[in-house]
């Protein structure tokens, strides 16, 4: 009896001690939703943050990566093999994992992943998902196109309540003690309004713009022809690598906003933990490669300086181009696509005016005001049906960025009296069936 006694006695102190130490663990997963050279920079950003994740001491097996990986070689990149994120910057494309590339890219699969569902992704990449536990950090950064209410993978979208409902069950099976969530995307606050993304999650989120603004791209390159980084991206990993030793979460939030003059960055969710610095969640080891070369870089100009907004990025980069040919048929050509896009973002915004005039009974008034507002969306049973429909009998909104702004109008629609869910389709295939 005696024996038992002490046995038990033993493992209860065991089971404690085991218990005050556990270790905590930091888990990331790194997402460039886009694909095409013309979207060079989501992945640029991705990498980026891996390289800045990686030299700060998690490992790969805890760093979860998403990207077409379409760009690096690419027929377009005059370096094959490399990526930049900055002028005449260092490669970040070396090293990262590929755990998920081409049609992998998907929101099924990065639900998934951070639901730790590890069943769903046998035989699919690499199978990674986040294992984290209850005493684990976990950092998420999201990079790519969004619209009210969606951000966007290469051929489909994450909506906001599917991601909210993802969290909520991240938060119930106990995968984390905080989580982090860096957002860029147009409108990417409407991601993480207060329904969405509650204080009782331990989650803080931080994005690029508010609900209603789009984000910026900055770092235009010459020799490749392209943007490098987004703003708010740039910000906030010039900031880490700057200050990621001691700096807490809300010093880098109001650091990033005061840099990032061309949107409003924005912090949604649980404001009780952004005291802790940010090294608690991106690595506590200082790096000596990427952070060094940052650090000791002259020269670099400001992000937000010649800054450009995302749905304007084409007609930029070919205005770019035009002005650096060099020989009458480059010019030619040039012109002809600069002609093209500006004709195809006229022929969007008139079949958008055209969809809402016939979707229902309104005035005249409220078709103006449905094709202006820029509300949160209310109805994401409508939103997901219009936005596919639009999608598959118009324009394709993953591919086509200036498409993305119809995105508010067809909301608009779906939050307001006068019109059906049912309305808005039939109007859809109507206009678009040519």
């Amino acid at each position: 009896m005696k024996s038992f006694n002490l046995v038990s006695a033993l493992l209860l102190v065991a089971s404690a001690v085991s218990s005050l130490g556990a270790e905590r663990k930091d888990w990331a997963v790194l997402v460039a939703g886009s694909k095409s050279y013309i979207n060079y920079r989501h992945q640029a950003d991705v990498c980026h943050a891996y390289q800045i994740l990686h030299n700060r001491g998690i490992p790969d097996e805890r760093i979860i990566v998403f990207m077409y990986n379409d760009i690096a070689e690419n027929s377009e990149n005059p370096t094959p093999g490399i990526l930049i994120n900055y002028p005449n910057g260092s490669d970040v494309y070396h090293g990262v994992p590929k755990d998920y590339q081409g049609s992998d890219v998907n929101p099924e699969n990065f639900l998934n992943a951070i639901t730790g569902n590890k069943k769903a992704m046998l035989g699919i990449g690499s199978g990674k998902v986040l294992e984290s536990g209850p005493d684990d950090h976990v950092f998420i950064y999201f990079a790519d196109h969004g619209g009210p209410g969606l951000i966007g993978f290469p051929s489909s979208f994450l909506y906001a309540d599917d991601l909210s409902l993802s969290l909520h069950r991240m938060y119930k099976r106990n995968m984390y003690k905080q989580l982090v969530f860096y957002l860029e995307a147009c409108e990417s606050g409407s991601m993480f309004t207060q329904d969405l993304l509650p204080k009782n999650l331990s989650i803080y989120a931080m994005t690029a713009a508010n609900a209603s603004q789009p984000s910026l791209a900055c770092y235009f390159d010459k020799t490749r022809g392209i943007y490098l980084a987004d703003v708010f991206s740039a910000k906030w990993m010039e900031n880490t690598e700057q200050n990621g030793t001691n700096e807490d979460l809300f010093r880098q939030f109001l650091e990033v906003r005061m840099d990032v003059s061309t949107s409003h960055v924005s912090r949604f969710g649980d404001f009780e933990f952004e005291s802790e610095e940010i090294q608690e969640f991106i690595g506590g080891v200082q790096g000596n490669t990427i952070d060094k070369h940052i650090m000791t870089m002259t020269g670099k100009p400001a992000a937000s300086t010649a800054a450009i907004q995302s749905p304007d990025i084409i007609p930029a980069t070919l205005y770019h181009r035009l002005a650096a040919a060099s020989t009458e048929v480059q010019k030619a050509k040039l012109r002809s696509q600069l002609a093209e896009e500006l004709t195809l973002r006229n022929k969007i915004s008139e079949v958008t005016r055209q969809i809402v005039s016939g979707a229902g009974a309104a005035s005249n008034d409220v078709v103006k005001q449905i094709l202006t507002a820029k509300a949160q969306p209310r109805d994401y049973g409508c939103l997901k049906a219009v936005t596919t429909e639009y999608s598959e009998k118009c324009f394709s909104l993953p591919q086509t960025d200036f498409a993305l702004r119809q995105v508010h109008p067809l909301a608009n629609m779906c939050n307001h009296k006068s019109f059906s869910t049912s309305g808005i389709l039939a109007s859809i295939r109507k206009v678009c069936q040519n």
